[in-house]
């Protein structure tokens, strides 16, 4: 299927979807509008991801090849990202029924998940530099406004005022290496840019130095990487807890894929600079995330940090993305992002359980959490093992990729980095699981078993499930990724 049907195709399916969504808004009738809104959203999320399963079959099965246009790029890793970002916010609209009922503003809610989800899509299939920022803040600005979708709430206000200020930012340096990029190669098309590259030395010149630095540095905003993080766990804090789980879980894996398409497949000429570049701000983004978690009384916080070690955990396969490892590590990218993206959304959406629950999300809340709420308390454990790689857990197998391709390509010292890494991790999320299992309530704190919101615990239990099932059968997603990796050539 040629890449302008795939793209009108999804155009259609979110924007039409997520008009009709806003304009419920404009009903007298709450109820109406309310139920309407979530069972439409539904529709458009199940249309959108039924049609990415059926085009990845096709493409698999009958062996297809990518199609390009000047704008977009199908193929397997194109399907990859846009089958995660959607199964993410499939997760958060259907949380949202329980999490966020009941607010004035939920058609509106949901219509901007939508647009920020198509995107996403974008994000997915972009195959030019000025497209990518199109696309990107066609997912970012709606997201601005969800993270202060709490008007009332002075923190939710402060998430959003950072969390927009640091996006505008960012997008602004990303223009900035757009720009020289033209400058250098007279065109923003990424295939065209390997070309131009490979035709000329202009790769040796200090100002493709500089714009490869832009890149890193607008990527880096985008994907929390140290030193470019400071805005995530305010935002994470302050945004509903549904929405956090929507930016952790979703939208920072759009960057990832950009990530590719900008230094594997149109900069390979700067591999020996950004390998580098890659390996420190791995180091580093690991190291600083965990440190900082272990401090942490608010579990958002924590949840926030610990985004942010794994982001460092992800940057290990940017860092060996070169032969000889350069498709193991690419697969361990795919992989670990999968993977994240369903541990992270089920770990924020137990929070969001027990925050709309018990209205508390502090360490603290969650003592003895399991006698209250087991269901929540069950997720979020698993959850949290998986995130620290527990073995037999997904996340296990997704570290044990990335950290291999770093021993095959000869950076075993960042392998164990990450180990040793993995290992302090526990010391925070045991910490949750000593709380909600172990620890005995102080005083007159409330024991008894409380509903737990059944939406939220239904998506918890089907979260857990992929946490569980992908670690027994890692073939599941690791062929997925593995065929991705090798259609880039």
């Amino acid at each position: 299927m040629s890449a302008d049907l795939v793209i009108v195709d999804y155009g259609v399916i979110f924007t039409v979807g997520s008009l009709l969504v806003a304009s419920l808004s404009l009903s007298k009738r709450a109820t109406i509008r309310q139920s309407l809104a979530f069972y439409a959203s539904l529709v458009v999320l199940a249309a959108s991801l039924a049609y990415t399963l059926l085009n990845l079959s096709l493409y698999l099965i009958f062996d297809s090849k990518p199609s390009y246009t000047n704008l977009f790029h199908v193929d397997p890793l194109s399907y990859f990202f846009a089958l995660t970002v959607q199964i993410v916010s499939l997760l958060v609209v259907l949380s949202s029924k329980n999490y966020m009922w009941g607010d004035r503003n939920l058609a509106v809610y949901f219509s901007l998940l939508l647009f920020s989800t198509l995107g996403m899509v974008l994000l997915s299939f972009a195959a030019d530099l000025l497209m990518i920022v199109v696309a990107w803040e066609l997912m970012g600005i709606p997201t601005y406004v969800l993270a202060g979708l709490r008007k009332d709430n002075p923190f939710s206000n402060e998430a959003a005022i950072k969390y927009f200020l640091l996006g505008a930012f960012s997008s602004g340096i990303l223009l900035y290496a757009i720009s020289l990029t033209y400058g250098l190669t007279g065109t923003t098309n990424l295939i065209a840019v390997l070309q131009a590259l490979q035709t000329s030395a202009i790769h040796l010149d200090p100002l493709t130095l500089l714009t490869l630095a832009l890149f890193i540095a607008g990527f880096g905003l985008k994907m929390s990487v140290v030193p470019f993080h400071m805005w995530i766990p305010d935002a994470y804090e302050g945004a509903p807890t549904t929405i956090s789980a929507f930016l952790s879980a979703g939208t920072k894996k759009a960057g990832f894929v950009v990530a590719i398409r900008v230094f594997v497949v149109a900069l390979p000429f700067l591999s020996v600079n950004w390998r580098t570049a890659f390996a420190i701000l791995a180091l580093a983004t690991m190291t600083l995330g965990n440190v900082a978690a272990l401090t942490q009384r608010s579990v958002p916080r924590m949840l926030a940090y610990s985004s942010i070690a794994q982001a460092g955990y992800i940057l290990i396969g940017f860092a060996v993305a070169t032969e000889p490892a350069k498709t193991l590590a690419l697969i361990g990218v795919l992989f670990h992002v999968f993977n994240h993206a369903i541990m992270q959304s089920s770990a924020f959406l137990a929070v969001a359980a027990v925050d709309r629950t018990i209205g508390r999300v502090s360490l603290d809340s969650f003592v003895s959490l399991w006698r209250r709420m087991p269901i929540a308390s069950f997720a979020l454990a698993v959850s949290l093992l998986a995130l620290a790689g527990i073995p037999p857990l997904n996340g296990f197998w997704s570290k044990l990729v990335l950290f291999a391709a770093a021993i095959q390509g000869e950076m075993a010292w960042l392998a164990l980095a990450g180990v040793l890494n993995s290992a302090l991790s526990l010391g925070y999320y045991a910490w949750v699981i000593k709380r909600m299992y172990i620890d005995e309530p102080i005083g007159s704190m409330e024991q008894g078993k409380i509903s737990e919101p059944p939406v939220i615990s239904a998506v918890l239990l089907v979260a857990t499930a992929i946490i569980i099932v992908v670690g027994i059968y890692p073939s599941l997603i690791y062929d997925l990724a593995k065929a991705a990796v090798l259609a880039l050539g």
